[in-house]
């Protein structure tokens, strides 16, 4: 199995366009392409079974009217388990605004606050008041440079507090090496834990995800909690 791409249709291809380099590559205008030209049920990452990251969510006992912020969104029907589940003050960001437009369209823009933003160069997450649980998936590891790593970091430390959550769930080290034609950095549960200084692990496992195409992408999923201001 070729494990060196993130595809869509062909397994052996990656998932929205060859490979590229990032320093080439105008981001809001990639994921708006790839928010266009895709259905979403055929995105390389997208979800029919959302359970590791629902678990996870149940394991902060956090309320129903915490403050949830997915970081990363795209248009993930995360947002409509979460409020299936009675969650009532989500937020959700991406750098695609059309991949966020799809996203209240088909929830309802009442039922969630959407914010475009770029989470290495961010302007308005900078601003907004601190959250209780940031989910990312499938973000961070798109990030290869070390100063937009930092930036990432730094924003999710300072929006959240003492006591609350953050699920990361990343590929894992034998997982691809690219993803919608841009190159990733892999992780493991050590890697992140020496990210998050502030925070202690309190779950990890390694959950292999299908995408629509049929092929394996492993994963690591981290549960952490913030100890430290």
């Amino acid at each position: 199995m070729n494990t060196n791409s993130c595809d869509i249709n062909d397994k052996e291809k990656s998932c929205c366009s060859t490979q590229v380099e990032n320093e080439k590559v105008d981001f809001s205008k990639h994921w708006n392409n790839v928010y266009s030209n895709s259905p979403e049920e055929k995105l390389g990452w997208f979800e029919t079974d959302l359970s590791p990251t629902l678990n996870l969510i149940s394991k902060t006992d956090l309320k129903k009217s915490a403050r949830i912020l997915n970081v990363g969104s795209g248009s993930t029907t995360l947002i409509d388990e979460l409020i299936g589940a009675g969650y009532t003050n989500l937020i959700a960001t991406d750098l695609s605004s059309i991949a966020l437009q799809k996203l209240e369209n088909r929830i309802g823009e009442k039922k969630i606050d959407c914010i475009v933003d770029d989470l290495t160069q961010p302007t308005v997450l900078k601003k907004i008041p601190p959250v209780d649980l940031w989910v990312d998936r499938a973000v961070l590891h798109f990030f290869i440079e070390k100063k937009d790593q930092a930036t990432y970091f730094e924003l999710l430390n300072t929006c959240i507090p003492q006591g609350g959550f953050v699920l990361l769930a990343e590929f894992s080290l034998t997982s691809a090496t690219t993803c919608s034609g841009l190159p990733v950095h892999r992780y493991s549960e050590k890697m992140l834990a020496e990210k998050l200084v502030n925070f202690e692990l309190i779950e990890s496992f390694e959950h292999t995800y299908t995408m629509p195409s049929g092929a394996e992408r492993p994963y690591i999923y981290t549960l952490f909690k913030k100890v430290k201001p």
